[in-house]
């Protein structure tokens, strides 16, 4: 998975990502561009705060986002021989367990012949709110998703077509277009780079695209949003972004529109510990900025042998 962390607030990340996607994930500390053995991260903003708990393998096993003092949500993840099985989010607001707005996720994993997901939302006052079944190809690639609720069961299906260099991932519901990523490499000023893009439709009509680019060292370099125009039928660029790194870390983007042409400076503070990890960015002209309070696991200290 790509990581846009220094563009992207990581507050309410989880509500980015979505409550119900097509197919769940597991999230480890380099997801949240973290790095050795972190045992919790607290990210704060100028609106709000959210806390990121891993284990000492680097999972992810507790999220809180704290909206103000008396509401906040938080996320379980529980895991069993590397497998997802249960995840339950408590949404409290007035320091009360709202129970309708809380849910719990269970997993059942079937590997036979083919692996097969099922997933079960059920709210903490014991309504049955959805069921995803998720199927696998032989290759271990997700190739359909059976979504059932009280309003009935929609099918969603995956198709992947190679083409030289080029696989495109296209994905319908009930067999109207969505989605189509098509991700392929080029020769780039420094080597090779991957190109992803993004193409979203609505009713099967073609409406947004985002084309990225990411250097051979896994970095955004450029990103393009576009939007279909129907006099023109073809998709027109919106606004183009270009990344600029300094030693490896974020230094400035610049947004190009056809009439217009910005430039954010990023600003990192780092901290002490090996390997290091940012705890402050601050974005100018705006002057935004995000800080990170982090924990660290200490050392596992050998036992010493002991002589008979």
């Amino acid at each position: 998975m790509k990581k846009h962390y220094t563009i992207l607030l990581l507050f309410s990340f989880f509500h980015i990502v979505g409550m119900w996607s097509q197919e769940f994930q597991i999230f480890t500390v380099e997801d949240f561009d973290l790095k050795g053995e972190v045992k919790s991260c607290l990210v704060t903003t100028d609106y709000g705060k959210e806390l990121f708990e891993f284990d000492r393998e680097g999972v992810l096993t507790k999220t809180v986002t704290q909206y103000n003092d008396t509401d906040q949500d938080i996320t379980y993840y529980k895991y069993n021989d590397g497998e997802l099985v249960e995840k339950r989010m408590e949404s409290y607001k007035n320091n009360v367990l709202d129970e309708s707005t809380s849910m719990a996720n269970f997993y059942e994993i079937d590997t036979v012949p083919n692996r097969k997901v099922i997933e079960k939302i059920i709210s903490y006052d014991k309504q049955f709110l959805e069921q995803e079944q998720y199927h696998y190809d032989d290759d271990g690639k997700l190739i359909r998703v059976v979504s059932s609720n009280g309003e009935g069961v929609d099918e969603t299906t995956l198709d992947y077509s190679q083409v030289k260099n080029e696989l495109t991932v296209s994905t319908f519901t009930n067999g109207i277009l969505q989605k189509a990523v098509r991700t392929s490499t080029k020769n780039g000023p420094n080597g090779a780079q991957e190109v992803i893009l993004t193409k979203e439709y609505i009713d099967g009509e073609p409406n947004t695209a985002l084309e990225e680019v990411f250097n051979s060292d896994g970095k955004l370099v450029t990103s393009e949003d576009f939007l279909y125009e129907l006099a023109e039928k073809e998709f027109v660029s919106q606004k183009k972004r270009f990344y600029y790194y300094s030693e490896g870390v974020l230094s400035k983007v610049v947004k190009k529109t056809v009439n217009t042409e910005s430039t954010d400076k990023y600003i990192f503070q780092f901290d002490s510990h090996e390997p290091s990890n940012w705890v402050k960015q601050i974005v100018t002209p705006g002057n935004t900025y995000i800080t990170r309070t982090i924990k660290y696991y200490e050392e596992e200290k050998p036992e010493e042998e002991t002589s008979n």
